[in-house]
């Protein structure tokens, strides 16, 4: 007896074919996506004058130095919280705007909602609308067929190669590298950056584009945590449009079941169907309902933003609540509140950060040196930064100058280092107690280290303890 192959668990994918719609929302999502890929493939061409002896380029991640440089801003290696309170003001603003307006990140502002915008561009640039595309993609392979579809692949391998290319730009001098790469010279590093890149861009959004949003990415899975009843989304409002039908007379809704909100769904799903993942709120099928409303002499927003908690009141013919009251709710005050929060302290810290710094390390090994005389001396290691655009003397001193000495390794009598502009550099420091000064000599005493910078006046110090023999 012959067995039935068992029933596949998967389903195959079905292409979805966005139709060209006009309104609202997608010239606004015209203007973001302009916007947004203008900063991305532009910003690293702008020019910033920082001085002789650092880079002119306004935006840069210089792996090198270990240096982020954003316009008049300098981010050294070592002062990563600023990048960590920017990801967390990140993630807060992500909540702050998923509470108030759903999905608005994703269905405007992601990178893969803009480039799978800008490919379908391209796609219905060279193939034609929605009903063409549809028929390309049923017909037979043709001359024809393979001419504009070679045409497509072609621009959206273009648009995938200068998406790489300008990731790579961020990390070193653009018009430098941007010749080292045509002339072969660039490292490898580069090359096979722009590879994987490119890869990822044309196939992400060339091919993949909503399975993307549906199983690659977290955020749909998240989101229904940071919703609820006031918050603001894409809805259909089905006490006023069903029930459904092509008759306009009392026996019908508002909704003639035309299939437009449907058609130029970039994730090919039916908003009447109510609240689902795939739904990126990207407002498209706002913009196709009201124009067909308009043509039928029905009132806009059948599909809208609006909130849930208003239904009951909509539906007994109430008018809803101001969109305000829904957006200024507890939930969004408090993730306003943090963000605003990290934010002024990343400014207060950024404005308060000294242009040199030092840190003191205490050789331990051994804890201190008892000379021939019965001097004491501890060592230690000291890190000078100088975050000028200039080379600066440096002077180091203690508070406690009457009972300790500080001497430099080599022959410095005057206590001066030179340290080069965006340099950091290392110094080895002797602090001798004299065998008269029992209360160092004899204890941990607390220690005071100063650095002076002798062009500005400008001080910084650290606090660190000198062991004496007790400390054994």
């Amino acid at each position: 007896m012959a067995h039935e192959p068992a029933p596949s668990l998967y389903a195959a994918q079905e292409p979805v074919f966005p139709r060209k719609v006009k309104g609202f929302y997608r010239t606004f999502k015209w203007w973001i996506m302009a916007v947004t890929l203008g900063i991305y493939y532009l910003t690293p061409w702008i020019r910033w004058d920082r001085g002789p002896n650092l880079p002119d380029q306004a935006v840069l991640v210089d792996m090198t130095n270990r240096r982020f440089y954003f316009f008049w801003i300098e981010i050294w290696s070592h002062e990563f919280y600023f990048v960590a309170g920017l990801l967390i003001m990140a993630g807060l603003g992500l909540f702050l705007f998923t509470s108030a307006l759903g999905r608005v990140w994703c269905g405007y502002t992601c990178p893969q909602t803009v480039w799978t915008d800008l490919f379908i561009l391209v796609e219905r640039w060279i193939e034609g609308d929605r009903n063409a595309r549809v028929r390309l993609w049923n017909g037979k392979w043709s001359a024809r067929k393979w001419r504009l579809r070679i045409t497509k692949w072609t621009v959206w391998l273009v648009i995938a190669m200068a998406t790489g290319g300008a990731w790579v730009f961020y990390f070193a001098d653009a018009p430098t590298l941007f010749r080292d790469i045509f002339t072969l010279s660039a490292h490898p590093a580069a090359y096979v950056t722009i590879a994987i890149l490119t890869l990822t861009t044309f196939v992400f959004g060339g091919f993949m584009r909503e399975q993307v949003c549906i199983y690659m990415c977290p955020w749909p899975r998240i989101q229904a945590a940071m919703m609820d009843p006031d918050t603001i989304t894409v809805a259909y409002r089905d006490w006023r449009g069903e029930p459904r039908g092509k008759k306009r007379d009392a026996s019908t809704g508002d909704c003639i079941d035309c299939m437009a909100c449907v058609n130029v769904c970039p994730m090919g799903i039916d908003i009447r169907d109510g609240q689902q993942m795939e739904c990126i709120t990207c407002a498209l099928c706002i913009d196709a309902c009201d124009d067909v409303m308009e043509r039928i002499g029905k009132p806009r927003g059948l599909i809208d933003y609006l909130a849930l908690s208003d239904e009951e009141a909509e539906r007994a013919g109430a008018q809803p609540r101001p969109l305000w009251q829904h957006v200024l709710r507890l939930r969004t005050i408090i993730y306003t509140a943090m963000w605003a929060a990290i934010g002024l302290g990343l400014v207060y810290a950024l404005f308060i950060r000294s242009d040199i710094e030092l840190t003191v390390s205490p050789v331990r090994n051994p804890t201190f040196v008892l000379q021939s005389d019965g001097s004491i001396r501890n060592i230690y290691v000291v890190r000078l930064r100088n975050k000028l655009g200039d080379d600066r003397q440096f002077h180091l001193s203690l508070t406690s100058d009457d009972i300790l000495r500080i001497e430099l390794e080599g022959s410095n009598r005057e206590l001066a280092i030179e340290v080069p502009a965006n340099e950091t550099i290392l110094q080895r420091v002797y602090v001798t107690a004299r065998p008269q000064d029992a209360a160092a000599s004899r204890n941990s005493t607390p220690l005071r280290l100063w650095v002076e910078d002798l062009d500005s006046g400008d001080k910084a110090s650290w606090d660190t303890i000198f062991n004496g023999r007790e400390s054994q």
